[in-house]
């Protein structure tokens, strides 16, 4: 049995929800972002307790064939940004149609349909909070920061990130206040 789980976002969520399933008593066979497959089928009790036990930790079961889909395409996107291994010649559209085996078309539209922002600006968006993150950690230059994220040129991550923020990522830098977004609310 599937079950499908939104906001898990990194590897700590991984264990967090691995630990939800131990005190349900749930057996797991498999478990990957978004998604847990468990040993054998679960009873609706069962299901019912760990819904509570995931809303508590701020995630959520997923019923819905769209959201299960919208969030396995999230998951893919945060995992590709966190690997900072992004080419300047990558295509979103190839990644996600390669990686789910459906026309980005389709995928597309269903994201914008249910998120009220396209796919194009979740990646942006997502790749802006990796920069805000790095430009943090002081351990990469703004021109390493560009390479390792897919753009083209410092000129392109900076315009990007000034259309996002309002501020250049060296104005950023020097701010008191970093407002960062969970990943998992953008």
């Amino acid at each position: 049995m599937k079950i499908f789980i939104k906001n898990m976002v990194c590897g700590r969520c991984i264990t967090a929800v691995s630990h939800i399933f131990d005190k349900t008593d749930i057996k797991v066979k498999n478990i990957s972002l978004g998604e847990v497959e468990t040993a054998s089928e679960v009873s609706d009790e069962k299901i019912q307790v760990l819904e509570k036990l995931l809303e508590q930790t701020g995630f959520e079961r997923i019923k819905d064939s769209s959201r299960q889909l919208i969030e396995k395409i999230k998951n893919l996107i945060i995992s590709k940004i966190s690997e900072l291994d992004i080419d300047e010649n990558f295509l979103l559209s190839e990644f996600l149609s390669n990686e789910l085996h459906k026309d980005y078309s389709t995928l597309s539209k269903t994201f914008s349909q249910n998120e009220n922002l396209t796919l194009e600006q979740f990646f942006i968006l997502q790749k802006i909070e990796k920069v805000k993150e790095l430009l943090l950690y002081n351990e990469f230059t703004l021109t390493e920061i560009a390479g390792k994220l897919g753009y083209k040129s410092v000129q392109h991550l900076s315009s990007q990130f000034r259309n996002s923020t309002g501020f250049t990522p060296t104005n950023f830098k020097k701010l008191k206040v970093h407002n960062r977004k969970p990943l998992d609310q953008i």
